[in-house]
């Protein structure tokens, strides 16, 4: 095989990769990620022991045990541009020769489990659910870069949405792991996910600024697929990319999100954190 250039795949100086900058044995086959640095410590304060930790950026890691399980816990910053990066400098710790740059022959397939903070879509869901995300639709223009397999029932449902919506492009669709969900998200609401590639006018906020799409909350609540059934459910910032990079690289992604704000409701939670904190320890029972 091929070895990779040293512009396409960067490393530090000590060999590491370089935004993450984290060698190969450093990491687990089990990454639970959160998008704020300070989520990451959240959840390792309930280890019971840290070996290892690395910061760099927006990107901080830290490696420990619960329970008697290994578990790496990433932090990833915010949006889709992010994750790509994430899930590529990630797979090449494990599926690159970091020495030679040529990708390994043995792929391994990494379990990845995203913890975030969401917003529902639908008055029916009140701020405090756990809901996990069975399909993701991202409405960002990463995908555009890479030539994503989608099934039949995926293509029927980005054109549709797209088309019902009256978006100016056509979204992708992506299923996240059923496996992942059996064991970790049995018990939860599940729900399709809009990933959105802004906070503020891709979700519907106003500020300073006119917004193009005004009535794209309404639209998307009201979006139904009859012949499957499909609606959708929330909206955040990163799924689509975990679903979309998962699939294309061969690693089992799932997507978590605590329900901390209401749309349709304009309710926001009193407590958010105790939401995040529940999802966690679910999250780590379960893994």
């Amino acid at each position: 095989m091929t070895a990779i250039s040293g512009a396409d795949l960067i490393l530090n100086s000590d060999g590491s990769i370089y935004h993450l900058n984290l060698l190969p044995e450093q990491i687990g086959d089990v990454i639970i990620t959160v998008g704020d640095p300070d989520r990451v410590y959240r959840i390792t304060r309930k280890f019971d022991a840290v070996g290892f930790e690395m910061k760099k950026r927006e990107f901080v890691t830290q490696v420990g045990t619960y329970r008697n399980k290994r578990l790496t816990v990433m932090s990833t910053g915010i949006g889709t541009d992010n994750i790509e990066l994430f899930m590529t400098e990630l797979d090449a710790l494990v599926n690159v020769d970091l020495k030679t740059r040529v990708p390994r022959k043995e792929k391994k397939r990494l379990k990845i489990i995203r913890i975030g903070t969401s917003g529902a879509l639908r008055e029916e869901i009140p701020v405090g659910t756990h809901l996990c995300s069975a399909y993701a639709i991202g409405m960002d223009a990463l995908m555009a870069y890479y030539q994503l397999p989608m099934t039949d029932i995926e293509q029927t449902l980005a054109n549709d949405i797209g088309a019902k919506v009256e978006l100016p492009f056509v979204p992708y669709v992506v299923q996240g792991s059923a496996r992942l969900t059996q064991q970790i998200g049995f018990d939860m609401l599940t729900g399709n996910t809009v990933t959105t590639p802004g906070f503020f006018a891709p979700q519907g906020r106003e500020i300073r600024l006119p917004i193009r799409y005004k009535n794209l909350l309404n639209e998307l609540r009201a979006y139904h697929h009859k012949a499957t059934n499909f609606s959708i459910a929330n909206f955040e910032m990163e799924t689509a990319a975990y679903y979309a990079m998962g699939r294309l690289l061969g690693h089992e992604t799932l997507s978590l999100n605590a329900i901390i704000v209401n749309r349709m409701k304009n309710t926001f939670s009193a407590d958010p954190e105790g939401i995040v904190d529940a999802l966690i320890d679910k999250v780590l029972d379960r893994i």
